[in-house]
């Protein structure tokens, strides 16, 4: 179904559109979604990618060079002052900020199953959105359709990820047409506002279908990757992943119809393969980049989909986190 075909579904709420109230409701789920380690994991064909660079560093104090200092670390204006070598310590800050980059372009405004695509990516930032109020991180981010981009600078506590929810569930973007705009802004636009929010060491979390993702917008993400951990979290209904068995099938945008042949088995594959292949080739950007990366479907149940693909256990202790 798409956005238009459902104009007259109004009490479809949480199916074509997301209900605030459901998004705060996911409150208590987000506790079985510890963002509080290090060590989260992301999967890829079977096997984990890399640790996360850990939260930023800020400076602490100087102190007199110890044996074993890391000479990179030396404070040159101390110990010009002072004559001694100094040394400079850091500590961990202590407040990580998480950012949210959420797609509302018109790919999204579709589903087959259970509820839009952009319903499925309102309730996985609201969950992200909650786990990092309980943790006691900043939440920011930026949501964005063609017209509009909603940015959000990292901030701390639960009115922090009250006022990021409001935003997921009042966007424009549910409520305007599909007609394209000629000037309608792309995710390149978004992710070049990401990138004036974003602080190394901040936890980056991309949610969309990565369709219509230019050169640019990678490049983007590329150099978003050099000081901050990124997931690619890939959203994807089961209608793109392959078409029904064969038969005739009645479509429509709510304007026209159209009828879908499914009996040609080659044209069966040949679309399989294309979403496939798509994948693949976000597996393999990630994997080159050392970025993480997640596929949900909208049948999934969203929760355990996420501790599982994230690696979070939610049975052992206060919800710890699992280490390699």
């Amino acid at each position: 179904m798409t956005r238009e075909a459902s104009k007259t579904e109004l009490t479809a709420d949480d199916i074509v559109r997301i209900k605030q109230s459901t998004l705060i409701g996911l409150n208590r789920d987000a506790r079985q979604l510890p963002l509080n380690s290090a060590s989260i994991r992301a999967q890829f064909n079977g096997q984990y990618l890399s640790t996360f660079k850990g939260r930023g560093m800020e400076f602490d104090e100087s102190r007199p060079y110890q044996p074993g200092d890391d000479i990179r670390s030396m404070d040159w204006k101390v110990t010009a002052r002072t004559g001694k070598a100094h040394s400079k310590v850091f500590r961990e800050e202590r407040e990580r900020p998480v950012l949210l980059w959420v797609d509302y372009r018109q790919p999204m405004f579709f589903g087959t199953q259970q509820h839009f695509k952009s319903v499925l990516a309102a309730k996985i930032s609201a969950l992200l959105a909650w786990s990092t109020a309980h943790h006691g991180d900043r939440l920011g981010g930026l949501i964005f359709s063609e017209s509009s981009h909603i940015e959000l600078r990292p901030s701390r506590g639960k009115s922090a990820s009250l006022h990021f929810i409001k935003q997921l569930a009042q966007h424009t973007a549910w409520d305007n047409s599909l007609n394209t705009h000629e000037h309608s802004k792309s995710a390149a636009d978004a992710l070049a506002r990401l990138q004036r929010v974003n602080k190394p060491g901040s936890l980056i979390f991309l949610i969309s279908d990565f369709r219509n993702m230019d050169d640019l917008s990678w490049s983007q993400i590329s150099r978003l990757n050099h000081h901050s951990d990124i997931i690619l979290i890939s959203i994807h209904d089961p209608l793109e992943q392959q078409l029904p068995p064969a038969g005739n099938y009645k479509i429509s945008n709510g304007e026209t119809e159209l009828n879908l042949n499914t009996y040609n088995k080659k044209q069966r594959k040949e679309y399989q393969n294309r979403f496939l292949n798509q994948q693949l080739e976000l597996q393999n950007t990630c994997r080159k980049q050392g970025m993480h990366y997640l596929s949900v479907s909208t049948i999934d149940d969203v929760l355990p989909t996420l501790q599982q693909k994230l690696g979070i256990s939610p049975i052992a202790g206060k919800n710890r986190v699992r280490r390699k």
